[in-house]
């Protein structure tokens, strides 16, 4: 099996457009490869997900423990004859940026991973060999396997090959030359999403077909071709115990895979509906799972969707189980303000109004602890969770205290009740199975009471 991780210096080095490139030149190729993301990331993985038509998984070891990823990487590769990871940020940047926990390395290091560094070639020449020794060398085993130039023509690939391979002993398979037809554009929280991107599919090919023209792929494959990783067998799930409507549209698409995957063995049957589009919740549900994505981009539409506002504020006050996670929490508040500043009514189920921060607000890893029972947790329990958000609103709620890791401040955010959780970070089911077991019971206990199921 075609294992890797493909890493770099920093961020913004090409490692989604390699990833995304590989995967497409693997598919050719007929080894029907799996992608996943380190780290939090939702928007990387919707690009493998275009480039292969199936899903892609997030890797993370603050979010979940080194167990997990092991099981949780050997699940999803069963069946497969390649898997790509990609990397996040810098190869040794971690938590709190000054640690490798839960780094790209730290991935490659717990699954055993080889790495294929990635490395632009903008601005110097011998002096990339000196990079590829320092990352190297940092850690007694820094896995790195192979290098490939990114943004580098041909012929100085073919130039600076030979003497890379002598300073460093490391091979060089060759590149990815600058392609401003394929490039893809930016926002606020990174790359634009994939549903977004007009041609995407002949994008991705024009990088497929450059990788394969400029890539020894026979000399790739051959250097991560390992043994798969060992899964043990998976339970059987559960049977059908509860319906839950899950937001799924241009406005909220940041889900985990792995999350809804979980909800699904644990007996939910998931009824995807979209707040822009759609008149009413979708029926016979038990609960309902509002989340992130960009509302802020969309509240105009959302606004004018009344009916859907009201569905959901009625069905949310009225006790059905559910989870509201940043854009999903913008969308139970009063109002929500464009980009412009204009300001619209959403469901009205928390107060408060949402406006453009101008910066990252709370960004980054925290550890959750609740104040008292509620939906998801009981009093006293702390989880790791993730924030990434521009917007705030001006009554982000008290139920949950949260601490950042390493020293880095506290504050309160976050409104639970026996039948809400909702709050601007984002929680991960597959590490914490008790929190969707919790949802998905809720769920079923209200579709026996109003007897649904």
């Amino acid at each position: 099996m075609i294992r890797l991780l493909i890493a770099a210096p920093a961020s913004g080095s090409g490692k989604t457009a390699v990833a995304c490139a590989l995967l497409r030149a693997l598919k050719n190729q007929g080894l029907d490869p799996c992608a996943f993301k380190c780290g939090p990331d939702y928007i990387d993985p919707m690009f493998h997900r275009a480039a292969l038509g199936v899903e892609s998984h997030n890797l993370d070891l603050f979010l979940s423990g080194e167990a997990h990823v092991k099981t949780h990487f050997a699940r999803a590769c069963r069946g497969h004859g390649a898997a790509v990871v990609e990397g996040a940020m810098g190869f040794y940047d971690g938590l709190g940026g000054t640690t490798d926990r839960a780094s790209a390395w730290h991935v490659a290091d717990t699954l055993g991973l080889p790495v294929l560094l990635v490395l632009p070639a903008r601005g110097a020449s011998l002096t990339l060999a000196a990079a590829v020794r320092g990352l190297r060398d940092f850690r007694a085993d820094s896995h790195i396997a192979g290098v490939a130039l990114n943004e580098c023509p041909q012929a100085l690939c073919s130039a600076l090959a030979p003497a890379l391979e002598r300073e460093t002993g490391v091979p060089v398979l060759g590149c990815l030359p600058r392609l401003d037809a394929a490039r893809i554009e930016s926002r606020h929280l990174g790359l634009l999403t994939a549903a977004e991107i007009a041609g995407l599919d002949a994008r991705l090919a024009a990088l497929a077909d450059a990788l394969e023209a400029n890539v020894d792929m026979e000399r790739l494959t051959g250097i991560f071709d390992g043994a798969a990783s060992d899964a043990a067998e998976d339970a059987a799930p559960c049977a059908k115990r509860c319906r839950i409507a899950v937001a799924r549209d241009a406005a909220f698409c940041f889900t985990y895979a792995e999350t809804l995957e979980t909800l699904e063995r644990l007996g939910a049957e998931l009824a995807f509906f979209s707040p822009l589009r759609d008149a009413a919740l979708p029926e016979r549900i038990g609960g309902l799972y509002l989340p992130g994505g960009y509302p802020e981009l969309y509240a105009r539409r959302l606004a004018e969707n009344e009916s859907m506002r009201r569905a959901v504020a009625e069905s949310v006050r009225g006790g059905l189980p559910t989870v509201a996670e940043c854009g999903g929490f913008l969308y139970l508040g009063a109002e929500l303000c464009d980009g412009s500043g204009t300001a619209y009514p959403m469901a009205g189920v928390l107060p408060g109004c949402a406006a453009d921060a101008g910066k990252l607000v709370r960004f980054g890893y925290a550890a959750l602890t609740a104040e008292t029972d509620s939906l998801l947790l009981r009093a006293g329990e702390t989880i790791p969770v993730h924030e990434f958000h521009h917007w705030d609103s001006t009554e982000n709620g008290e139920a949950f205290l949260l601490t950042k890791p390493l020293g880095g401040g506290t504050w309160r955010g976050g409104y639970a009740s026996d039948t809400l959780c909702a709050a601007f970070p984002h929680f991960y089911f597959a590490g914490n199975p008790a929190l969707a077991e919790r949802f998905v019971a809720a769920a079923a206990r209200y579709g026996e009471k109003h007897g649904i199921m």
